[in-house]
């Protein structure tokens, strides 16, 4: 890897000449950093599609190319990538639709918008793959069509169509009206025939599992495992409905029961049953659904699972008292909760006044805070919640320089990604004694950073790179540190924008 001409083609400041003068050189690597750059001229574009296929896909995705700029014969990805986005032409599908590559045609199905006649083919394809690909992206006609295809992998793929109708969807789950599947992937990939009955009237030898199926995939003649598969589908797809979704909440699979858990459409009795059910993953699903009511809500905040208390606080819906006593028992982080971000003024109020200190520490976590409340909180005794309110804008660089003086080490990260935080004021972090490591790439990272605490930071092996990048480091170091021995360095500095314009024309071949 050439670490400096990669730096170089992501460098912001780079002239257009010397973007040219890249693209004739460029590596995989090289191209995609100039494949990224916002000021890439059409023509460089071009250029640049003509070197790489790799790199004219990700072009066409992000809208660079046309279906002009194009040959889908010499380059079938890059036009895939443009049918993949709409902007392709209705011929190319055509030809796609028949392409001799099974992974074309597979690429084609997940295309939106594609004309009737392509779907047909497709859906007649001789390849699963190709027809599961279309079943899970299809218009609702089409899914309601394929939903009887005799492959049990087309109907699973089907289950997971949100444009499936809802009365198909409920037929994948119940049965009736479908003819039963005749083949799954389990069917189709058999190595070690034995004898078994089966209902169908061409049965198939009795399959061992291939190496390139899920683990625990099998099938006795019913495709157990793909039909499962398929019900777990169904269960979370939201066009299921609730009717049918809810006769689950029983089922022996653990699996099954975990996938209604986060529906919002269930009726309470269901709530109830998965409130008790044995897997915690589901009882936290379910705590963190915003449609269950509160007295469901209460109970699964006694849960002995610390992970079903932490869902629970992250309900949109949970009652603020039961939020607030959740807050010293559970580990939630200095996170915004929906919850807090939604309370009102008088709840603000009460939050800030709270004795329990994470609660405090959690309305901290607002950047929206009244600044009587914020410089409150700035004057806490507890560092958690000093260290959650350090971000907030607005805070005085006396407030700030106040909390690292009575806390130290323990707020100094903190305090340096408040978006206000003054050049003096970082370089007061940097200075700090003891230095803390997560400190130095703050400050790295900050808009106000400047030459003496950018200087500071590239004493610090993880801050180095973020230092080299920045704009305010004065040029001659910057240039310095293209020699530097790491190469993630080197490469930073030759990214950065404030990298003279006349080094920057002798480093491009």
């Amino acid at each position: 890897m050439n670490h400096i001409l990669r730096g170089l083609a992501a460098n912001p400041a780079l002239p257009s000449e010397l973007v040219d003068r890249l693209i004739t050189v460029a590596d995989d690597e090289i191209a995609t950093e100039l494949a990224a750059r916002p000021d890439l001229s059409h023509a460089q574009a071009l250029a640049l599609a003509a070197r790489d296929e790799d790199t004219a896909v990700h072009l066409a995705y992000e809208g660079r190319l046309t279906s002009a700029d194009i040959d889908p014969v010499a380059q079938p990805r890059a036009a895939l990538a443009l049918l993949d986005t709409g902007a392709g032409l209705p011929q190319w599908a055509r030809r796609f639709a028949t392409d001799p590559v099974i992974e074309r045609r597979e690429k084609l199905a997940a295309c939106p918008d594609l004309p009737a006649d392509v779907t047909d083919t497709l859906a007649a394809d001789s390849e699963i793959a190709v027809v599961a690909e279309l079943a899970l992206w299809t218009t609702p006609d089409m899914a309601a069509r394929l939903a009887r295809h005799p492959h049990a992998e087309v109907r699973r793929a089907v289950a997971a169509n949100e444009a499936t109708p809802p009365a198909v969807l409920e037929m994948l789950l119940t049965g009736d009206g479908l003819p039963p599947a005749l083949h799954c992937l389990v069917c189709g990939r058999e190595r070690t025939p034995a004898a078994h009955p089966h209902p169908h009237p061409h049965p198939h030898p009795h399959p061992h599992p291939a190496d390139d199926l899920p683990p625990g995939a099998f099938c006795t003649g019913s495709h157990e495992s793909t039909v499962h598969d398929m019900w777990r589908q169904a269960l979370s797809n939201p066009a299921t409905p609730a009717r049918a979704a809810a006769g689950f909440a029983g089922h022996s699979s653990a699996l099954l029961r975990w996938s209604l858990a986060a529906r919002p459409d269930l009726p309470p009795e269901v709530w109830g049953r998965l409130a008790d059910d044995p897997l915690p993953g589901t009882r936290a699903d379910l705590a963190e659904n915003p449609a269950v009511d509160a007295a469901h809500l209460r109970a699964l905040a006694t849960d002995a699972s610390p992970d079903v208390r932490r869902s629970l606080a992250h309900n949109p819906r949970v009652p603020l008292d039961l939020l607030t006593s959740l807050a010293g028992t559970t580990k939630i982080g200095a996170t915004l909760l929906p919850r807090i971000a939604a309370a009102t003024p008088a709840e603000v109020e009460s939050l800030a006044t709270s004795p329990d200190p994470a609660v405090r520490m959690l309305l901290a976590a607002r950047r929206d805070l009244p600044p009587a409340i914020r410089d409150a909180l700035a004057a806490d005794t507890d560092a958690k919640v000093l260290k959650s309110i350090a971000p907030h804008p607005g805070l005085s660089e006396a407030r700030l320089r106040d909390m690292i003086d009575r806390h130290g080490v323990r707020v100094l990260a903190k305090v340096a990604t408040n978006p206000a935080a003054s050049p003096s004021l970082l370089e007061h972090v940097t200075r700090h004694d003891p230095p803390v490591q997560k400190a130095f790439r703050e400050v790295a990272r900050h808009r106000n950073a400047t030459a003496p605490s950018l200087l500071a930071c590239l004493t610090d092996r993880q801050a180095r790179p973020l230092a080299a990048a920045h704009p305010s480091l004065p040029a001659p170091v910057i240039v310095e540190l293209l020699s530097d021995a790491e190469g993630h360095v080197a490469e930073a500095a030759a990214a950065n924008p404030s990298l003279p314009s006349a080094l920057m024309l002798k480093l491009t071949p």
